[in-house]
């Protein structure tokens, strides 16, 4: 019977231009890293593949000859490099990659372990890149020098680095922790039930914390957006990725000359009344964050300039002749539709295809029914706050508002700015700070009346609705119950971005109850009954 061939042990390392060198019998009173991997007493090297300047060919003989007399058993394999300048990153990274995807590794009857401690710093680190990239399907391996330091002979000590080892996990729950932390300060905390906005602002936080890159951010008045951006550079500037400081403005209140002045900032006599130099808020905001809410308000000037402001980092003041510089990130704002402003003429295209690099939309509040009661209890808190006492809100109470909240009437055109004021209003009626049933009806009914006030939604009347989707001939079909039943469903479809968002809004009442798990196939199987599909009713949703 065959014997089994004992695995081989190879180590893949750059020669020590400085730590490996010696020459003469002193050469031995001395730590040279190289040589000491392969003079360890519980490591046996089978063969050594030395990697080495063109330059350093020599210097590469000497250590394989001295590695023959400390280590008969292991096999000195030298490689020349084609490495011009050692420190460049991009040349150095590209000749290690060309040969790990070049060398015939066979892992199935070798241990391959890479030597880190020698090379020049970006050799180690792009040693650590490949083989952390299992280009180098190795551990990493790290000599020592022996107590006494470098200067006094003798193997020293290596350790092995396995990044695949499990006790690594705990560097990464640290990381996982972190980004929790992120996420969570960037919901204020809330524990957010919705699956795509907590996937959006896991996004979000992604690109924070790794990009300065414009951040466009898009939805409804009242979702969120100035509030978001406030956490976005606090979280930042915790992590130290900025230095300087937050600054806003809402565009739509910039108007006339004052604009150019307030954004790009102006000099002295520049115009009537300049009686002092100006910075404006680009200059303000350098080294820090912009944010441009509603920037779809701003003039053609203001674009143009602010165009010219992100691509160069330098713009003319109003009456400069000469240009200043300022480097900031900036996020926008806006509840418009940016494209369709471009095809009308009034937003600038290249300005547009310069902050939508990372687009977000926030989704208005009546898309978040399952957020409703997680903001509730972070409003309560708000209005604890700002009345200086204690708000609760009875149980009663509570499931009574959060029926009409997440229902199909309750429309926040305002989104979280109704929600808040509500919530403060019924704060501050409340008797020794405790909302009651009574103070939710009264609420409610001042709710009703403000959206009323404000106008009825804009939708086509029920009935054709079930006209368009069945025809007349099916619609008349129906009896009156089935038929002003469908209308109902149909007005809900319309209103809603998706099938999951049109179920949650039909069963909040049985959500609330836990008596259904998925609203989406109720849905489904309710509009099977009348031969539809989602599809089919898709097609009356509002576009956004």
């Amino acid at each position: 019977m065959a014997k089994t061939r004992a695995r081989e042990t190879v180590v893949i390392g750059m020669l020590g231009s400085i730590l490996d060198t010696g020459r003469g019998p002193k050469r031995w009173e001395k730590w040279r890293p190289t040589v000491s991997l392969c003079q360890q007493e519980d490591l046996l090297v089978h063969r050594l593949e030395l990697l080495h300047q063109s330059a350093h060919a020599e210097m590469a003989r000497h250590v394989a000859e001295d590695i023959a007399q400390v280590s008969p058993e292991t096999r000195v394999h030298l490689t020349a490099m084609d490495i011009q300048n050692p420190w460049d990153l991009e040349e150095t990274y590209t000749a290690l990659l060309d040969y790990a995807k070049a060398y015939p590794f066979q892992p199935e009857q070798e241990d391959y372990l890479v030597h880190i401690t020698t090379g020049t710093h970006i050799a180690q680190i792009t040693m650590f890149l490949l083989t952390e990239s299992r280009h180098l399907p190795a551990r990493l391996i790290q000599t020592s020098p022996p107590t006494g330091g470098k200067d006094y002979g003798g193997p020293g000590a290596h350790t092995i680095i396995d990044l695949d080892l499990s006790k690594y996990d705990t560097l990464a729950r640290r990381f996982q922790q972190e980004q929790r932390e992120g996420l969570s300060f960037l919901k204020a905390g809330i524990d957010t039930r919705n699956a795509a906005f907590n996937r959006l602002i896991e996004r979000i936080e992604q690109v924070a914390t790794s990009s300065r890159a414009p951040l466009l951010l898009m939805g409804p008045t009242g979702a969120g957006k100035s509030q978001l951006v406030k956490r976005i550079y606090q979280l930042k500037k915790t992590r130290r990725l900025v230095n300087g400081p937050f600054v806003d403005i809402n565009c739509a209140t910039l108007r006339g000359d004052g604009a150019m002045s307030a954004l790009f900032g102006h000099v002295k006599g520049s115009f009537t009344g300049a009686l002092a130099d100006r910075p404006g808020l680009l200059r303000q905001a350098h080294g820090g964050v912009l944010f441009l809410d509603e920037i779809g308000e701003l003039g053609a000037d203001e674009q143009a300039m602010l165009l010219r402001a992100l691509e160069d980092k330098r713009f003319l003041p109003v009456g400069a002749d000469k240009e200043v510089e300022s480097d900031f990130q900036l996020i926008a704002g806006t509840n418009r539709d940016l494209q369709a402003e471009v095809e009308r003429g009034r937003f600038r295209e290249d300005l547009l295809a310069r902050i939508n690099l990372w687009t977000f939309r926030l989704p208005p509040l009546r898309e978040r029914p399952e957020d409703i009661p997680p903001n509730l209890l972070y409003e309560l808190d708000q209005a604890s706050q700002a009345l200086g006492t204690r708000v609760t809100m009875n149980k009663e109470a509570q499931e009574h508002f959060l029926r009409f909240a997440t229902s199909p009437e309750a429309r926040w055109s305002g989104n979280f700015r109704d929600l808040n004021a509500a919530v403060l209003r019924m704060a501050t009626l409340a008797p020794g700070g405790r909302i009651t049933r009574e103070g939710v009806d009264e609420e409610l009914e001042r709710l009703r009346t403000a959206w009323a006030r404000n106008g009825p939604r804009q939708q086509e009347p029920a009935v054709d609705l079930v006209v368009e989707v069945l025809g007349e001939e099916k619609a008349q079909a129906l009896d009156r119950f089935d038929r002003a039943q469908l209308a109902e469903v149909l007005t809900v479809c319309r209103q809603a971005h998706s099938l999951s968002d049109a179920g949650r809004a039909l069963f909040a009442q049985s959500r609330a109850q836990k008596k259904s798990v998925n609203d989406a196939d109720r849905l489904r199987k309710y509009l099977a009954r009348f031969e539809l599909s989602w599809a089919d009713v898709a097609t009356l949703s509002p576009t956004v």
